[in-house]
């Protein structure tokens, strides 16, 4: 498999107040991880910024316009935009950034640069839905990367597949009418954002969630994912898939109470890859979600880059 990562320096320069969980050494962890040999043919590439533009492919204007003037002009003030979602003076160029990342990614799918990307980038981007920024991200990186492989590249079929611990509201509101977006979550409820019960299945079918109750562990998120998640995908038969990658369900994370370890990132990444190989020509963007324990993050990252390197 070939296989790139986007990373950029901007990234650990969007900055949260002290103790904060959406920290820069979440970037620095998945950094040491990459350190292993296993990672040498790893293609490791600068992620471009995306013009402002480009949120407008999944978010109005007036979107833009409000996480805009919510940016500090003083380099080391911090404002907070929502309850825990906080913007520094290069908290933009972060998230233009994670955006061109995620564009770049989906480029390089379609052309035949890369079989599958992973976008290490920051702030995230599952929570924001199109007119609110929340739940640490301002725009939504997997939405917007969806919506570039349906102008520039014709896909006729995307599938977001999210694995985040937390309900990824943002994709769902995003894409809650819109029978050319198959989104799938598993995620812990009940759990922030309180979203994403079985019976919110969108006005096409195309939202399927598999809540997970607090405190299971593999064999329940390896039976949702079978259950609900890969029918689901078989069916749809997408032209990309795109991962909301969060690594928070690990058993160490401090936000949540699903019990995963790096082997089930690991397993999952392989059985979206065997769809990906049936459907999508190998199309696989994968983006940078939650994991706030560095140690999880790095552990789950790693097995779940390495996978998509091995195909």
């Amino acid at each position: 498999m070939s296989t790139r990562l986007y990373e950029h320096p901007i990234f650990l320069e969007h900055v949260t107040p002290a103790g904060h969980p959406e920290r820069s050494d979440r970037i620095r962890a998945i950094n040491v991880a990459l350190e292993h040999p296993n990672f040498e043919r790893l293609e490791r590439r600068p992620a471009p910024q995306a013009n402002e533009d480009a949120v407008l492919l999944a978010h109005p204007e007036e979107h833009l316009i409000a996480v805009m003037r919510e940016i500090p002009e003083e380099e080391g003030e911090i404002n907070q935009i929502e309850a825990d979602t906080y913007a520094s003076s290069k908290s933009l160029q972060a998230a233009l950034t994670g955006i061109g990342g995620a564009m770049a990614a989906v480029d390089d799918v379609f052309t035949g640069r890369a079989d599958n990307v992973f976008v290490a980038a920051r702030p995230p981007g599952h929570h924001a839905e199109k007119m609110t920024a929340m739940g640490f991200c301002f725009f939504n990186n997997a939405a917007i990367a969806a919506r570039h492989a349906q102008r520039t590249h014709g896909a006729e079929r995307i599938a977001i597949v999210d694995w985040d611990v937390h309900h990824g509201n943002g994709t769902q509101d995003i894409f809650w009418d819109d029978a050319s977006v198959l989104f799938c979550s598993t995620h812990q409820m009940p759990l922030y954002p309180g979203t994403g019960a079985k019976d919110e299945k969108g006005k096409h079918n195309t939202i399927v969630n598999a809540p997970l109750s607090p405190n299971v562990g593999s064999d329940h998120f390896r039976e949702a994912f079978k259950s609900r998640v890969l029918p689901a995908l078989d069916d749809f038969r997408p032209d990309l898939i795109i991962i909301s990658a969060g690594f928070d369900a690990h058993h160490r994370d401090p936000l949540a109470q699903i019990n995963l370890t790096g082997e089930d990132f690991d397993w999952a990444t392989g059985r979206v890859l065997e769809l990906a190989d049936r459907h999508a020509k190998n199309r696989v963007v994968s983006l940078l979600e939650g994991g706030y324990d560095l140690e999880g993050l790095a552990e789950s990252a790693g097995m779940h880059i390495l996978r998509m390197m091995k195909g």
